[in-house]
């Protein structure tokens, strides 16, 4: 298995901190049509309004395996349009290499974690 390496670069507390990262509840997920990658989410946030994320995780992942699990996003990105469709923040992913191949983890956590906590 092989790992990235790590950023020799540091970031300071002040910059880290202004990242919104919260527990979000997978409400539905779809395969953006035209697209081999993407997957469409409608989360949980925790605002009371749902929220879209686009995701290129297609490969590693089915639609419907991940309706009902509880992820980790940063929900402070600036909207950015994918396929016509805008993405409202960035779930997190675990990725490494194994056996030549690129490997992908969504993160996913306890479901008894609720949408909107905030990750510290």
């Amino acid at each position: 298995m092989k790992i990235e390496p790590l950023f020799e670069e540091m970031v300071d507390f002040e910059t880290f901190s202004k990242s919104d990262f919260r527990a979000v509840k997978v409400k539905d997920c779809v395969a953006v049509p035209k697209s081999k990658k993407l997957l469409q989410f409608t989360l949980d946030d925790g605002t009371g309004t749902d929220r879209t994320i686009l995701s290129g995780i297609h490969e590693y992942y089915e639609p419907e395996e991940l309706i009902g699990k509880t992820c980790i996003a940063i929900v402070n990105l600036p909207p950015r349009k994918m396929m016509g469709i805008d993405s409202c923040g960035m779930l997190i992913s675990a990725v490494h290499e194994e056996d030549g191949h690129e490997g992908l983890n969504l993160l996913m956590v306890d479901s008894r974690i609720p949408a909107g906590a905030k990750l510290y």
